[in-house]
């Protein structure tokens, strides 16, 4: 990366924040927001996407998507191979086919969350809610990082590899987010680490 373009990043971190944040709502969650409609797997014409934003206020430059798209912490984002479609990576509540590839996992995965969460996840496990899936880190660090957009987080110990051998399906999407469909609490270590 450029010096320039470093310091570009740096001065409009803020900026691009915000920009990520609406894209995760309108390519994840609420296409309709802005009148796009996202295909079967997810993808949008990024024309299309230029337009509509621009026409609800939201507008952003070729360059400022580019960037948003290479700067994001977490890789939400991608764009086809000629970068005339984008889709976010996972973490829909819309219904897409990522055309994902049922994986096998590693032994443990971790899950980030907040105290206030534990006693429904001792009861009920990890559910997907209004998302396609579970969401699952391969590392402490990445967990730690989901958790404490809440508060102070707890990491959970997924036993993914068991579960993978009692039948559990899962998936890596192209941002390395391990999915699967559900996490029922004998799976789970609760001896949480912060």
């Amino acid at each position: 990366m450029t010096h320039e373009k470093e310091k570009r990043i740096e001065m409009n971190a803020e900026e691009l924040k915000k920009k990520s944040k609406f894209l995760s709502l309108v390519l994840r969650h609420e296409p309709d927001k802005i009148g796009i409609a996202l295909d079967e797997a997810g993808w949008v014409e990024v024309d299309v996407l230029m337009v509509a934003l621009t026409r609800h206020g939201r507008g952003m430059s070729r360059e400022t998507l580019n960037l948003v798209v290479e700067t994001n912490d977490k890789q939400r984002f991608i764009f086809n191979a000629d970068k005339t479609k984008i889709r976010a990576n996972q973490g829909h509540s819309v219904e897409v086919d990522l055309s994902l590839t049922a994986t096998m996992p590693p032994e443990v995965l971790y899950h980030g969350t907040v105290a206030k969460f534990l006693p429904n996840i001792r009861a009920e496990g990890l559910k997907k809610m209004e998302r396609q899936h579970v969401q699952l880190s391969k590392d402490i660090e990445t967990a730690t990082k989901v958790g404490n957009r809440r508060g102070t987080a707890m990491i959970l110990h997924i036993q993914s590899g068991v579960m993978h051998k009692e039948g559990y399906a899962f998936y890596l999407s192209e941002n390395g987010v391990w999915l699967t469909d559900n996490v029922p609490a004998r799976y789970i270590e609760f001896n949480v680490t912060r």
